[in-house]
């Protein structure tokens, strides 16, 4: 068995983020979370982040460190935010709101996360997207831009940092079974159904799953990649 890795998963509370979190605890890893109000679900260790400030940022990284006795070592940046709305109704406030949060946030968490992984000459970023930053979604300009943002982001660091044992890629989630989607009426259910090759909406732990394995050894020379776990709705991106 490989050494049990400092994991930090911001976002890691609850949804796709706990599952994640869950995921790489089983998997022998030591983990830490971040949420804004800095709650730790059952089993799990968090420190508070609001990822749209850098002291904040700075503070959670610092905290999670000294719990782990040592540097981040994997970072899954996953914190995110929706305010959807038709593009000529959508406000500058709630474009700029979810690009500060979900680029913006990301581009914070990974600097400080980079700095710590370049004096160890190794590290393993991913970020969570979304199959909508590649396919687009009416009434989700902000989000989609915000999630597309990511590729370029994981691309430039993969250029800048891919000599020193850095990898970082991104793995775009189509339509998972969560609260939210359970929530939906069936005939909806149906419809969004009937677009995904696969016929079914994923477990969150399908796409914790790519997430672990992109932090393997196995994915050393796996990096700068867009990892679709969609069931083929975005097929070709």
């Amino acid at each position: 068995m490989s050494q049990a890795r400092n994991v930090l998963v911001t976002g890691g509370n609850r949804g796709i983020g706990l599952a994640i979190a869950k995921a790489f605890v089983e998997g022998g890893d030591t983990v830490v979370v971040t949420s804004r109000g800095g709650e730790a679900p059952d089993g799990l260790r968090a420190v508070t982040c609001d990822v749209t400030d850098s002291a904040s940022v700075d503070a959670a990284f610092t905290a999670a460190e000294e719990l782990f006795g040592g540097p981040v070592q994997v970072l899954v940046a996953n914190a995110g935010i929706t305010k959807d709305g038709l593009l000529m109704r959508m406000s500058d406030a709630d474009f700029d709101a979810v690009i500060d949060t979900n680029l913006a946030g990301t581009f914070r968490c990974v600097r400080r996360a980079s700095t710590g992984m370049i004096k160890a000459r190794g590290g393993r970023i991913i970020l969570i997207s979304s199959v909508v930053g590649l396919y687009g979604g009416p009434g989700q300009a902000n989000y989609a831009a915000s999630k597309a943002g990511l590729v370029g982001l994981a691309r430039s660091v993969t250029r800048e940092l891919g000599g020193r044992g850095i990898t970082a890629n991104v793995v775009a989630p189509g339509f998972i079974e969560t609260d939210m989607t359970a929530a939906l009426p069936e005939a909806t259910q149906k419809t969004y159904k009937a677009g995904i090759p696969a016929g079914r909406f994923a477990q969150p732990g399908e796409v914790a799953a790519v997430v672990r394995f992109l932090a393997s050894e196995e994915a050393g020379y796996v990096t700068g990649a867009v990892i679709p776990v969609d069931g083929g709705l975005g097929m070709g991106h």
